[in-house]
């Protein structure tokens, strides 16, 4: 003969047995939610306001601008210029639909326009360069992607907006489209050039 505790302890399911996937089921739910809600560009970053990231990049061999070979990159590169820096592939899709952004802010003298080669090989990169055009006054290889880790790239393309004093001022993920060119690339290098 069974007694009444052992009765609805047979028709309760016991909670510590559902407790892990309730956790689960929320913690989904959470990465769904955040996963959608939000613009990836705005990812922050622990770089801005801080130098940049030490760089000994070799220049990419090979590589011309204006009948001159393409230097690579140096922390001397960052002194006392404005400069905005790119990071890309060859093998990178939205990479090259970025490009005549990209050609349209080389023009702009208040700047200078870098790249950093991201995990690509140096026959691809020169051939998507003399493809498209090479709007890099420098160019660094960056076949390991260790450097790219050190400005917290988390993928190609990212643009960072670095200040006369060397600090990063802005970091831009994904690739410079006509909206956040207008939008919000172009407002903070005039806030960088006026400082």
């Amino acid at each position: 003969m069974s007694t009444a505790s052992e009765e609805s302890g047979k028709k309760r399911p016991n909670v510590l047995i559902l407790l892990p996937l309730i956790v689960f089921l929320a913690l989904a739910a959470l990465f769904f939610y955040r996963l959608g809600a939000g613009d990836p560009s705005h990812l922050p970053s622990a770089l801005i306001g801080r130098p940049v990231p030490t760089a000994e990049l070799p220049p990419l061999a090979g590589l011309e601008r204006d009948g001159k070979a393409v230097p690579g990159l140096t922390n001397a590169t960052f002194q006392g210029a404005v400069t905005l820096v790119n990071v890309w592939a060859s093998w990178c899709v939205p990479c090259h639909d970025e490009v005549p952004f990209l050609e349209q802010l080389s023009k702009d003298k208040r700047i200078q326009l870098v790249g950093i080669n991201y995990k690509d090989a140096p026959d691809n990169a020169r051939r998507f360069l003399n493809r498209y055009g090479n709007p890099f006054v420098a160019t660094g290889r960056d076949e390991a992607g260790r450097a790219s880790i050190d400005w917290g790239v988390y993928g190609v393309p990212e643009t960072f907006l670095v200040g006369r004093d060397g600090k990063i001022a802005y970091k831009l993920v994904g690739p410079i489209t006509a909206d956040n060119l207008t939008r919000t690339l172009e407002p903070e290098i005039e806030k960088a050039v006026a400082r």
